[in-house]
Parts: C-alpha cells; sequence; structure tokens
C-alpha cells in the first residue's frame, strides 16, 4: 500500500491536469448551454478500474432508494459502504491540489469540498432507471454553503449508445436537449450549478439486467455566489420535457409490485 503522502499523487493525474488546462478552460467558459467539459480517460484506467472492482451490488449495502415519478436510482453518501481505494479517491477529488484545478478550470474562487458527500459519492442505476432533468439543490443543509459544481466520474465498461443513460444538458427554457454524453469507463464530466442548470438522463436505462449504470458523484460549494444567481433555497427542482407525463403513484407501485415479483419468482 502507498505511503498517506504518496495517495494524491499516484489517484490524480497532476502532470495531465496542468497540460490540459489553457484549453480546457476556453471550452469550459464557452460551452452551451451552461459552463461544462468532458474528459475521457481523465484517470489512469487502472484506478478506475479498482474503484469499480469495489462498487458494491444492489443488495450488497443499504442503498437510499429514489422512487417516484421523476426518478428511480440508488445512491450511496456512506464512507463505511465504500471500498478503501473508493475512499481515497474521494478524498484526493476534495484536496486542496483538485480544489486549485477546478477553480482555474472553472474561475470560481474559493471552492469548498464537502467531506459528507451531501447528495453524491455512488450512484447506481438499473433497466428501466432513470433521473428526470433537474436543476441541484442550491444550499447545503449542513453548511449552509452555496452549491457551485458538480463533478462525475462514470464506471461503465462496454456501455453502447443503445443502452442509453447519456447524461443530458437542456437549455434554461426546457425546450431543447443541447448535449448529451454517454456514461462510459473513465468519463469525467464537470459542469456549473445553477438554478437554471437542467440536467439528467430522463430517459429508462435500456442496458442488460445484469448491468447498471455506475457512477461516483462530487459537489463543490462556495461561501456565498454572485448577485445574480442568488436565489430562493430550494431542494432539486425537477422539470418537465416538451410533451413529457409524470407516472402516478399507483402506476408506479404497480410497477414496482410486479418487478418485485419478477425477481423473486422469474418471467
Amino acid at each position: 500500500m502507498p505511503a498517506a503522502t504518496d495517495f494524491n499523487e499516484s489517484l490524480l493525474p497532476l502532470e495531465k491536469m496542468k497540460e490540459i488546462l489553457p484549453d480546457a478552460k476556453k471550452t469550459y467558459e464557452q460551452a452551451k448551454p451552461f459552463p461544462h467539459i468532458y474528459f475521457d480517460d481523465f484517470f489512469e484506467n487502472s484506478v478506475v478500474e479498482k474503484v469499480l472492482q469495489e462498487f458494491p451490488g444492489e443488495y450488497e449495502i443499504d442503498w437510499i432508494k429514489y422512487y417516484d415519478g421523476h426518478q428511480k436510482k440508488l445512491a450511496n453518501e456512506k464512507e463505511q459502504n465504500m471500498g478503501f481505494f473508493s475512499r481515497y479517491l474521494l478524498y484526493s477529488l476534495n484536496s486542496s491540489l483538485f480544489l486549485k484545478f477546478l477553480e482555474e478550470l472553472t474561475g470560481i474562487p474559493n471552492l469548498i469540498s464537502d467531506p459528507s458527500f451531501r447528495g453524491g459519492g455512488l450512484h447506481n442505476i438499473y433497466r428501466g432507471g432513470k433521473l428526470g432533468v433537474h436543476a441541484d439543490f442550491n444550499k447545503h443543509e449542513r453548511y449552509g454553503l452555496d452549491r457551485r459544481l458538480n463533478l462525475l466520474l462514470y464506471l461503465n465498461k462496454n456501455w453502447h449508445e443503445e443502452y442509453g443513460g447519456h447524461i443530458e444538458l437542456w437549455d434554461r427554457e426546457m425546450k431543447q436537449c443541447v448535449r448529451s454524453y454517454l456514461p462510459k469507463f473513465n468519463r469525467v464530466v464537470i459542469f456549473t450549478t445553477n438554478d437554471t442548470s437542467y440536467h439528467g438522463h430522463p430517459e429508462p436505462l435500456r442496458c442488460p439486467e445484469n448491468m447498471s449504470r455506475k457512477s461516483m458523484a462530487l459537489y463543490y460549494y462556495t461561501n456565498g455566489r454572485p448577485e445574480k444567481e442568488v436565489g430562493n433555497h430550494h431542494s432539486t427542482i425537477f422539470k418537465l420535457r416538451p410533451e413529457e407525463k409524470v407516472e402516478s403513484k399507483l402506476t408506479l407501485k404497480t410497477k414496482k409490485l410486479l418487478s418485485l415479483w419478477l425477481k423473486l419468482f422469474g418471467k
């Protein structure tokens, strides 16, 4: 096992981070519909492979279950439910080294990481699952800080276009999806969050039953935000796409019972 002082250097691609910054800053600032960027093969594949090997299955931990008309997913923010290597990658992404990189990339000064991984950590979504288009909660409920930035690391090997699960970035009027990215292995997506940075993967997954859409999520904060972005304190705000309808509670309950029956007794 590496010495404690070696973890950030062994997990973070420090040389790559320096090299990509000049061009990446311009790409991030000019991106539409809101500032964002993606990096393929950001980490050494061996790093992401170790995180994937530790990723818990559907019944291996007590996942937080989100199941309503807008979302069907599993989440875990508890460190005790994460593997050793996964925890240290999260710690590295919360480190001052990485915060400095994010500040230069995004132009957002004085970023603060979240040691509690509120709403972040590990996300896991199976066939038929989804996450409706939304704007994120804008305040950390414990610290009172302003949420400014999301980082998503995808862990999905051999993930094909037809499986879906693309993260979609929508315009502020919710008229169209402007950009979308497949959640493939070792792809990192970073984007600014505010009250109109609408995103999600609203189409139910079409992956095989034995696969799931796995990701690691981290959120970053500041103490205050630009005056033009200041609004009311709110939790997640879901938005409907054109012609989209939300399933009723009765329909959802029926689907849940049918899914349980199929798992217990087979098709």
